[in-house]
């Protein structure tokens, strides 16, 4: 058990910490090794990285019930004393002690160790929770309704199943299955007669049952959680593939989220509720915009989210939550011509607004507990069916402001550079290429290049003699505000 750090803003102190977590080594069920995060700890600002370091001994001996001949500080001993005592209160961890004292009153036999035979020993907890979930979503009459005979059906599931507890590919599936899952014992499969190739036709056959499944599940969540799906979420994001995907129709080259545009893309959209529930989704070309999958998805939405019908009387009509680089002016009148309200992000930024008259400041937590300050303001766009609110969150503004000011540090080093270069004893001194050197830096910090002023001094020769840098910082102003436009009513939002 050692500790793994990453950095996190300290919502106490508002400056980027390090935020420390408990982990340990495992060995999953193919046997790779991996680490398991065991709890979370905190903050320790006041712990040095040798006292990190006997921490963590002092623990792992704790654990093990072993003793410690080095004496430790009292600051050691109370961090000590304070993780374990939340290891074993959040039951973390085996105490080895009270185990060993437990085992002390048992009543003991001896056996032959060499007479015992254990074998097809089988998972079953996980597999159990996940075939009676699918038996309650009725995911197996589904199929059965669509033509598919027993042994495709069965098949299906224990590959569904085994894909939710042991997400991998179906050569590691079909190994999982045979070897460590009982999901063939309990759906009365031969898991012997099941080979990969029949594992990647179940794949195929399930997705083009896609558009029914998805409403199918999309209504009976909604039977079983007795939800209305007012408020939906739709969102993008894309994944790359490593090969040339050359007969692919579909893989594209594009903006890869994953930094990842040498490669090719799909585009995935998910239409989602509040409580997390999947009820649409669909895969677009690589290199298709953000704003233009919208059109495709909303004709969508209705048959996938309701069920009951809709009328345009009804005033509680559901709301489409979606980001700035969908929010289109084309695409929200679409979406209010489908009888649908939505919530955005304003695309750009309302420097002329006013409070609107009556409205009151309102404060809201998120789900870490920081305060974030709503309030209606009035912009010339604004009409009687669209509102704007100014959002005012004090963590954003120290977010942006650190995350502006690493990319200043690193733009300006980079300039530093080039500036070595054109001084230096045979650094790059050609006019052309200073400028593509510039071009690069500007093309990987465009949110920062403007601040800044670059003038470049050249000779006759078309060699650069110098360079200087003006740093426009005073433009540099921490983001506190977004501005969120949603049309319909502003009853959810504000009193």
């Amino acid at each position: 058990m050692f500790f793994k750090t990453h950095s996190r803003i300290d919502p106490q102190t508002g400056r980027l910490s390090i935020y420390y977590r408990l982990v340990e080594n495992s060995r999953n069920a193919v046997g790779g090794v991996s680490q398991r995060s065991i709890m979370a700890v905190g903050f320790m600002d006041d712990v040095s990285t040798e006292e990190l370091h006997r921490i963590a001994d002092r623990l792992n001996d704790r654990i093990s019930g072993q003793g410690s001949l080095v004496a430790e500080s009292v600051k050691v001993r109370e961090y000590v004393d304070h993780l374990y005592t939340r290891l074993v209160k959040e039951r973390r961890i085996d105490r080895v002690l009270e185990a060993r004292k437990e085992l002390s009153r048992c009543d003991w036999q001896r056996i032959d160790m060499n007479s015992m035979e254990n074998r097809d020993v089988r998972e079953l907890g996980a597999e159990w929770i996940c075939l009676q979930t699918l038996y309650r979503l009725q995911i197996d009459q589904f199929l059965a309704h669509r033509g598919w005979d027993t042994e495709d059906l069965k098949l299906a599931l224990a590959h569904i199943v085994c894909r939710t507890v042991y997400p991998a590919s179906e050569l590691k599936t079909l190994r999982y299955m045979q070897e460590n899952s009982s999901i063939c014992e309990l759906l009365g499969l031969d898991a012997g007669s099941i080979t990969k190739d029949r594992l990647y036709g179940t794949s195929l056959r399930l997705y083009d049952e896609k558009e029914g499944l998805e409403h199918h599940l999309s209504r009976k969540t909604n039977e079983l959680f007795d939800l209305e799906d007012r408020i939906i979420l739709y969102d993008l994001t894309n994944t790359y593939f490593e090969g040339d995907m050359r007969r692919s129709v579909l893989a594209r080259r594009g903006r890869s989220k994953e930094k990842r545009s040498d490669c090719p893309l799909v585009v995935l959209a998910l239409v989602v509720n509040v409580e997390g529930f999947i009820k649409y989704s669909a895969i677009y070309e690589g290199n298709m915009a953000d704003c233009n999958t919208l059109g495709a998805m909303i004709d969508q939405l209705f048959t996938a989210t309701t069920t009951y019908p809709l009328v345009a009387s009804d005033k509680k009509r559901r709301i489409v939550v979606i980001d700035a680089g969908i929010a289109t002016e084309e695409n929200l009148r679409m979406i209010t011509d489908k009888q649908y309200d939505y919530v955005c992000v304003s695309r750009s930024s309302r420097k002329a607004y006013t409070i609107a008259k009556g409205a009151s400041s309102v404060t809201v937590l998120d789900h870490r507990k920081r305060p974030i300050e709503l309030v209606q303001v009035h912009t010339s766009e604004a009409t009687d069916n669209v509102y704007y609110l100014k959002v005012t969150s004090p963590t954003k503004a120290l977010k942006e402001d650190s995350m502006y000011s690493r990319f200043c540090t690193r733009y300006e080093e980079g300039l530093a550079l080039i500036v070595k270069g054109i001084t230096s004893k045979g650094g790059i001194k050609s006019y052309n290429s200073v400028n593509r050197r510039i071009g690069r830096f500007v093309q990987q910090y465009p949110s920062v290049h403007q601040l800044y002023e670059i003038h470049i001094k050249k000779n006759e020769k078309d060699v650069c003699t110098s360079m200087f840098i003006s740093s426009l910082h005073y433009y540099l102003l921490p983001i506190t505000l977004l501005f969120v436009s949603f049309s319909g009513s502003v009853s959810p939002f504000l009193p």
